[in-house]
């Protein structure tokens, strides 16, 4: 099993900058991906980004550019960086990981983005 807990949500302007984190109860190089989700208040919970275990990255399109994914493997922690934000980024994120077939999430952590 896999235990994820997320931290470094909040209340931002537009065109300001967020970090989330994502600790992980295993060594992230364990994981066979790792990735960030969000959910808006009415909508279907969307892939945001993700890392796979060699490194590579994929976002969504509305993002690139200007948010980050990474990883820390000391901490066994995965982040992004948010930049620019947009007032729909606003919702729920939710780190997510694969990991024995399996898909495990954290309790999620509220960004919201204020125009």
């Amino acid at each position: 099993q896999v235990q994820l807990v997320e931290s470094g949500g909040g209340l931002v302007q537009a065109g300001g900058s967020l970090r989330l984190s994502c600790a992980a109860s295993r060594t992230i190089f364990s994981i066979v991906t790792m990735g960030w989700y969000r959910q808006a208040p009415g909508k279907q919970r969307e892939l945001v980004a993700r890392i796979f275990s060699g490194g590579s990255t994929s976002y969504e399109d509305s993002v690139k550019g200007r948010f980050t994914i990474s990883r820390d493997g000391a901490k066994n922690t995965v982040n992004l960086q948010m930049n620019n934000l947009k007032p729909e980024d606003t919702a729920v994120y939710y780190c997510s990981a694969r990991y024995l077939n399996a898909d495990y999430w954290g309790q999620g952590t509220q960004v919201t983005v204020s125009s």
